[in-house]
Formats: structure tokens, sequence, C-alpha cells
């Protein structure tokens, strides 16, 4: 059975690289276009799974060409795809990303089969919910969902890790029966209402967050790393510098690692510091899920020894 349940979305992306992501009214040349398996959940399946954790998604793709290329993909990085479902009216989701040659993207996404997983295949997940250990989620599915998924996690007594993006603006008892959440500088502030400036405001932000009854923010910061935020604390997780290819899918990297320095023993500073070092490492990497590090090659980065 699977330690390690992710609830949530699986596209396809299409990417193409070019010298800068374009204005408003302008065209751009690309340099190249490739597809790659994407989504939020999917990716964080993925990076948890190949980082030595159990997990099993819970989602659904469309009955078209990319479906069956995204429940291979996610089977070939060692994660359980029983309780994804092929959904014969909607198409699988896509994203269309633009990454410029700094590194830095801009992502597009139509949810498709994403936006169509409900409350029924929630309870089909019901028995693999009750024996996890930790669930992960994000908003790229419906938040009605969300909601109930939070509630059956309460009832199960399940830790809940909950990357909200995009943000959407949630009640704050939303958030009640999350005990990780997870959120880089634009998802802290539209959720808080404070700018993320620098590391006083990330604080802020987060303890504005922490308000909510969650017990951990987590703030990433891009290069900068990251910000545990708890009650009694604030500690600051820094980054290394590392030659920048592509931000896409780094936070989804960061998430996957968290859940397994979690289950792993880690206490939560490591833990975030070994989440910091899989995030820096898909940054190296094109693409979403073929940006994501082996737990030898972060243990390694962790360990100073690469």
């Amino acid at each position: 059975m699977a330690d390690v349940v992710v609830l949530g979305s699986l596209n396809m992306d299409l990417v193409v690289r070019t010298q800068h992501i374009p204005r408003p009214g302008e065209t751009v040349h690309g340099e190249g276009f490739v597809t790659i398996p994407g989504g939020k959940g999917a990716n964080q399946a993925a990076a948890a799974a190949r980082l030595g954790a159990a997990v099993a998604m819970v989602g659904r793709v469309g009955a078209d060409s990319f479906g069956p290329v995204l429940l291979d993909n996610l089977r070939a990085q060692g994660v359980d795809v029983t309780h994804v479902r092929q959904d014969p009216d909607a198409p699988s989701g896509i994203a269309l990303i633009a990454i410029a040659a700094d590194g830095e993207n801009t992502i597009i996404v139509a949810p498709g089969a994403n936006g169509q997983l409900d409350l029924g295949d929630l309870a089909a997940a019901a028995a693999l919910m009750a024996q996890a250990r930790l669930l992960i989620m994000q908003f790229e599915i419906p938040l009605d969902t969300v909601r109930a998924a939070l509630a059956m996690a309460r009832a199960h007594r399940l830790p809940v890790i909950l990357n909200p993006a995009p943000a959407h603006a949630v009640e704050p008892e939303f958030f009640q029966g999350v005990h990780y959440l997870v959120v880089n500088e634009t998802e802290a502030e539209q959720l808080s209402g404070i700018a993320v400036t620098g590391l006083a405001a990330a604080e802020a932000a987060g303890r504005a967050l922490l308000e909510r009854g969650v017990p951990v923010v987590i703030v990433t910061l891009g290069a900068q790393g990251a910000l545990l935020v708890t009650a009694d604390r604030a500690t600051h997780v820094p980054a290394r510098k590392v030659e920048v290819v592509d931000t896409t899918a780094a936070g989804d990297a960061f998430l996957g690692g968290l859940a397994a320095a979690l289950l792993r023993g880690f206490d939560l500073v490591e833990a975030v510091r070994y989440a910091t070092c899989a995030g820096t490492l898909a940054t190296t990497v094109l693409g979403a899920q073929t940006s994501l590090p082996t737990a030898a090659q972060v243990q390694a980065f962790y360990e100073g020894r690469a």
C-alpha cells in the first residue's frame, strides 16, 4: 500500500524555449518544442516516488492520445495509478509553457479532465487514504474535492501537505486539517494579502497564514531557498547556487522532497533543507518530470558531495 497519496492534476506540458517571455501582443521565435508529462499533482507524485516513497496517484486523464502517455509515465516513475480514471468526456489537461533564456517561465493551464475530479473519485480512494501516512494536494483540481478530502483526512488523522497553487481566495476555515502549507512568494501574497518582498515580509505572510489554523507554513523563495514558519520560530533555509536551466516543477520537486524527508523522520528544518536541495536540482534540467532528481542525487547534494 502507499505511504503517500497524491490527489491532484495530471497534464501534458507543451513546452517552447524562447529568448524572452513575450509581452502582450508580441510574437517571438521559439527555439524548440517538446511535450513533457506534467501537472502539479503528477509532478509531486513522481518527485516523491523518485526519492523512495511508496506513492499512489488519484486523478483523471482524458481518453485521448495524451492519457495513456501520462499514465505510462507515472508507472515508469514507480507511482501506483490504479485510482487515475480515464474520463470519456473530457480531454487530458494540458499546460502551455514558455521558457526564457534565463530559466524563468510562464504557464497557461487548461485543466480538462482534472476539472472533473469529484467526490466519487475521492470515495473510491477512501481505503487508500485510510492506510496512508501523508496526503498531498494542490489547487489544480476542484476546490470542493480538496475540501472534502481535507475532511476525510481529518477523519483518518492523516497529515496533509497542501500546495494551494494556483492560489484562490478561500474561507479561512478551508485550511482546517492542513498540517503543512507550502506556498511560493506569489501564493503567500495572494492568500495573506502581504507582499513578499524579502524575508521579513515572508515571515509576516507566513504568520498570517498560521492564524488560519495551520501549524506549519513553508514559503519557498526561489533562489533564496525557503522560510519555515511555525508558532515559535521562523527559520530561513538558503539554497545553494546552481546554473538554472528551467524552473518548471522546482516547487513540485520541493514538495516531493519534503514528503520523502518527513517519511524518513527528518526534523522540520532538515526536511525543508532536503526539500530545498530537491527543488534546486530540478532547476538544472529542462522540463517538469524530466527534471526531477533521484534519491542519490538529492542525498549527495544535501550532504554537500555534489
